[in-house]
């Protein structure tokens, strides 16, 4: 085998690679059990799968012999051979095979495209490829969850089995990235969230998360801050229904693009929807009067709850849920103004990443296939984005057509402190709507215009943006944030009074603080202060009652010693006033 080094730098050799080590996988599983059918392999973000239909349920002991399998495989270092076959044989082959996939596959191919396969060894896939010459290129590989997958995604399709692995040039990047799952799954937003009693999931609401007294807290301390910034920058906060009529859908376009994600119902013999966008409600707020070109920009935010219908498959914590919160705004606005106002509402986004240390990179994301409006409209656009982060000399990639179905947007991907990526902030330059719900304004030479309008979230999904907070302080929240910020405990019931004087002065400066006068071990309510990520433990003893003291210790920074009570508070204060990480 070759000790050259593979360059994971290179998004095509890293995809050949993984998609390599998926027909390892795949051949693996064919020795271990011949009768398994296969669906597809491909390589995937940060590795790859094969999609099995097989009887035998398998387990994690089956993966390490499947993996047991395919070092085999690599050490034989057998070349991937490549070869054409005409439909006819290519049926054929896969028949003889018992592959009634790659029948199915095959058979839904372009009349005129090539039908190629690769070969390994005793094993012969359908594949259109990339691959490295040899299994023997592969050096480092790990198997690493089951899981079920319907055949080409359809519930109404079989139920298969889905095969996990990864695999990096080096033994060093598998255990770096080993270690990097590991750290994410102390990070779960589910788990941290279940151990600081946050939010609740229940059976009742698949998809629609229960807020609990301290996820409260964290809530509404993050909805005052979107408040006061959205003040502070010209915004007037509106509340749109969550129920309006179905004909308001047919004209904003939703229907006819959005419907199977959309709620319905009827009210009084008439058919109503249950929004999963604010827009609609926003341009009727618009829409009720008349505006000068001098009223403009009209900043109008909300805090809307939405509702959207995810497969229950992809529910995932507050990652993916059925409602959420999006905290809107629509910015109506003459034409003269739009790039202006776009360059604002990036500075804004720049503004609150910033607070929470969040890193993020900008994609600009063109027309769909399924679009409204005139080519003149959608490059108009476009330029108007383009041009206002090019002379902001923010560094963006194209997202070709991933744009929403009324117009181009530029998205935001935050980076939380496991390297991992998320898209949360949006901004969307909409031509469509005005026209859809006959907006106009009054213009300087007394006619009617057409506004244009701004889409912007921030967050995206309070919700979702919450889970992320989650698992990028790993339950550690900034001060301002943390739903228990000071936790008194008492070493005996003696000291009580004391916790209880110093938990009045506490409470008089804002802080959030409760008293732990348990007859408990001090070590024992140590431990669970710990684990429910309490901001400040803070012990309560003889030496600290007599010297009107505190020990305390610090979630992020340990053990901070004997503490004055107003040194405490006025450190606590700072930390809370200037939202310090």
């Amino acid at each position: 085998m070759g000790k050259e080094k593979v360059d994971f730098s290179d998004e095509n050799v890293k995809e050949a690679y993984r998609h390599t080590s998926s027909h390892i996988m795949a051949q693996a599983i064919k020795r271990l059990w011949p009768e398994a059918k296969l669906a597809i392999g491909p390589a995937i973000k940060d590795g790859f799968y094969y999609d099995v239909d097989l009887d035998h349920k398998i387990t994690d002991d089956d993966l390490k012999k499947i993996q047991k399998e395919m070092k085999k495989i690599i050490k034989a270092n057998y070349p991937l051979e490549k070869s054409i076959l005409s439909r006819d044989k290519a049926l054929e082959l896969m028949r003889q095979k018992d592959e009634d996939y790659k029948v199915e596959l095959i058979n839904d191919l372009p009349s005129d495209e090539e039908i190629s396969f690769y070969t390994q060894g005793e094993f012969t896939d359908l594949c259109a490829g990339p691959h490295v010459e040899s299994t023997g290129k592969i050096k480092a590989i790990k198997l690493m969850s089951v899981a079920g997958a319907y055949w080409r995604g359809n519930e109404k399709n079989k139920m298969l089995q889905r095969v996990y692995g990864t695999a990096f040039s080096s033994q060093e990047e598998l255990q770096e990235y080993i270690d990097r799952i590991e750290e994410a799954k102390k990070r779960d937003h589910r788990k941290i969230g279940k151990e600081m009693d946050l939010f609740a999931l229940m059976e009742e609401g698949p998809g629609f998360p229960f807020f609990l007294p301290n996820g409260m807290i964290l809530r509404t301390e993050l909805e005052n801050y979107w408040r006061q910034e959205h003040r502070k920058r010209g915004y007037d906060e509106i509340k749109t229904p969550l129920i309006l009529s179905e004909e308001l859908w047919h004209t904003s376009g939703h229907y006819d693009h959005y419907k199977e994600n959309m709620y319905f119902t009827s009210i009084d013999d008439a058919e109503y929807a249950i929004k999963p966008m604010n827009c609609p409600g926003a341009m009727l707020t618009y829409k009720r009067k008349l505006y000068s070109y001098r009223d403009f920009p009209i900043r109008l935010a909300e805090l809307g709850q939405v509702h959207r219908h995810e497969l229950h498959g992809a529910l995932h914590g507050l990652m993916r849920v059925r409602t959420f919160t999006q905290d809107d705004a629509h910015i109506f606005m003459t034409p003269d103004i739009v790039k202006d106002e776009i360059k604002r509402v990036v500075s804004f986004i720049d503004d609150v990443y910033n607070l929470f240390g969040f890193k993020y990179h900008i994609e600009l994301s063109t027309r769909p296939e399924d679009s409204m409006g005139t080519d003149e409209e959608w490059n108009h656009a476009i330029d108007s984005l383009e041009a206002a982060i090019k002379e902001m000399g923010k560094d963006y990639v194209i997202n070709e057509g991933d744009g929403a179905f009324y117009g181009p947007k530029l998205d935001f991907h935050l980076e939380d402190s496991l390297g991992r990526t998320w898209q949360c902030g949006t901004i969307q330059l909409d031509f469509q709507m005005p026209q859809k719900f006959d907006l106009t304004y009054v213009g300087s030479d007394g006619e009617k215009h057409r506004p244009i309008i701004i889409h912007r979230v921030i967050f995206g999904s309070i919700e979702r943006f919450i889970g992320i907070l989650i698992e990028h302080f790993a339950g550690k929240f900034p001060l301002w944030l943390a739903p228990e910020q000071v936790r008194l405990l008492t070493v005996t019931e003696k000291f009580v009074p004391y916790a209880e004087k110093v938990s009045k002065e506490l409470a008089k400066h804002g802080i959030r603080v409760k008293v732990d006068a348990r007859n408990e071990k001090i070590g024992y309510k140590l431990r669970q202060g710990r684990n429910e990520r309490v901001s400040y433990l803070a012990v309560i003893g003889e030496r600290e009652a007599e010297a009107d003291t505190l020990s305390v210790r610090s979630s992020k920074e340990g053990d901070l010693g004997s503490l004055s009570i107003d040194k405490f508070i006025d450190a606590l204060c700072d930390e809370i006033a200037t939202k310090k990480l």
